[in-house]
Order: C-alpha cells, then structure tokens, then sequence
C-alpha cells in the first residue's frame, strides 16, 4: 500500500490525458508490476493558483474517476465495505485524498461536499499558512477553523494526514483528533534533520493513537548526502524502535519527487524494497504491517 502520490496533478498540468500508460512514476502497469493492492491519489493544487484553488482540485478529481473508470484494475473506494470487496477481488483500490487544506477556501461546507465526492483522507497544510493553521515553514498551530475541521474529519470518518504540518499544529491536532492519525509522507528528523520529517517525540505521540508513519522516497527526507534504499529502511528500523513496528508504513510521493532516485524510480520498484527488507533480516509479518497491514487496520478504524 502506498499512502501518498502526486500522480493526479502531474497529470492535470499536462492537460489531462487519459491513458493506461502515463508519463511520470505510477500508472496501471506499473501498479500491476508493483503488486499495490492500494494507491493513494493526492489532489494537490500549488500555491500560486490563489482564487482557483477549489475549481483546480475538482478538475482533478474529475480526472480521477475518468482515469479510473478506464483502469480496469483499479477501483475508487470510499468506505470498508467498497474497500474490502475491491481487494477480495485481487483488484486495486483508489483512495481520492486531497493535500493541502487551502482547497477548502476556509468553508467546513466544502470539507463535507469533498467527502461526497469520496475524499477520504486530508492533509490539513502544506508548507505555509493557510485558514486552517501553519505548515514546516511557520511556528503557529491550527486555527480555531482548523481545530473544527479535525472534529468534522472525526465525525465524517476521515484520515486526518499531519504531513507538512507545523509542530505546533502536530500538537493541536492530538489535542482535537478522537481516533489515529497518520503522517502519509515523512521520515524520521532523528536520522534527517528536515523540517517534513518528525522528531521521536512526535513519532511516539501519533504511534499512541494507533496511527502510522508513511516513509517517503523523498531523496532529501531520506539523507541529504547519501539517500539509498539501505538508509530508507534505517528510517524504517528506527521509526519501529521508537514507536513500534505498527506505526510504520509506505507513502512514497510518486510524481511528486523532483530529485531522481535510481534505486525506487516508480510504481513497478516496490519488490526491491520487499527483497531489502528481507535481506536485512525483517520477519514476514513486519514485512506485511509496513507493507500496507498497518494503513489498512486505521483505515478500518476510521472509515464508516
């Protein structure tokens, strides 16, 4: 399972092609050679479209279920029932996630019509500020919209993500969230020192709530000088260690890595982690929770 790519708004800025095969790192086929049985879709719209924000994210959701209506292998899922039929199926599911509450424009209506659309999972910030509190660039928390977005995300059934968001945000959000949260896309700062990654005490918070850390194929979240696929599990290994082998997992940020990374370069890379791990002495069963067992028992918990 795979908690985090930025295929959706790769593919909008090229004017939304509708292929098999698509330019980028994930793509039907290579999600086949890969063996994901679940892909997150990240709807991301960048800054710089301010005014356009929400008609750019439901362009790209759009995008999403025409994509999918022509990917036979791969089926939107919204809830544990559509979830659970898809993979007793050998299918591929697809989680519509949006990145990046600026999307919002501030309204908790369009956090509720976004759940219709079937947007299960919302990265509250991304770098900056925006109405719904700070991101890694600024020191404030959420703000009082912000905390009420967490408990609408609660009471609707919603990954609340705290990838890119500020420590004081991280913060707020255990204060308001009932259930486990997750980091979709974020290593461990004990091993490098990046603001997107999270410090242990951080990692032993969010493990408490029964919710998990995606490590990302980030070159620069990885090592700024040296950021191999041995370095990546040592991310994993020490993330285990501090909070628990349940709190880990995978959200590689496909499409959206700028930097090349030879040993992971897309969706059909995914057995060479697996034979990694096992080489370096990790049970099945470890294998299996970061894998995508340890994603799949929160969303369990958390989707109606």
């Amino acid at each position: 399972m795979d908690a985090h790519c930025d295929t959706l708004s790769r593919q909008a800025c090229r004017g939304f092609p509708l292929s098999w095969q698509l330019e980028g790192q994930v793509d039907l086929p290579r999600l086949a050679r890969g063996k994901v049985k679940v892909q997150f879709f990240a709807v991301f719209v960048p800054l710089e479209y301010r005014g356009m924000y929400l008609r750019r994210a439901l362009e790209q959701i759009d995008y999403f279920y025409r994509l999918l209506s022509t990917w036979e292998g791969v089926r939107p899922v919204k809830d544990r029932a559509s979830l659970e039929g898809t993979l007793a199926e050998g299918k591929t599911a697809g989680v519509l996630a949006v990145e990046g509450g600026h999307v919002l424009e501030g309204s908790l209506a369009v956090l509720r019509v976004f759940h219709l659309l079937g947007v299960r999972c919302l990265t509250l910030t991304w770098n900056g500020r925006n109405e719904l509190g700070d991101g890694v660039g600024e020191e404030g928390g959420l703000s009082s919209l912000g905390k009420e977005v967490v408990r609408e995300m609660g009471r609707l059934g919603m990954l609340v993500d705290v990838a890119h968001l500020s420590p004081a945000g991280f913060w707020d959000v255990l204060r308001q969230a009932e259930g486990p949260i997750i980091a979709s896309h974020a290593n461990s700062r004990a091993l490098c020192d990046h603001p997107r990654n999270l410090t242990d005490e951080q990692v032993k918070a969010l493990a408490a709530t029964g919710g998990v850390i995606g490590v990302t194929f980030v070159p620069r979240f990885i090592d700024p000088e040296k950021p191999t696929l041995d370095r990546l599990i040592d991310h994993m290994e020490h993330l285990a260690e501090v909070g628990g082998i349940d709190c880990v997992g995978v959200g590689s940020d496909f499409d959206g890595v700028l930097e090349p990374w030879e040993e992971m370069p897309d969706a059909a890379s995914w057995p060479r982690l697996v034979s990694r791990l096992r080489e370096r002495g990790w049970k099945e069963e470890e294998i299996r929770k970061v894998m995508g067992e340890n994603f799949l028992r929160v969303m369990r918990m958390v989707w109606p």
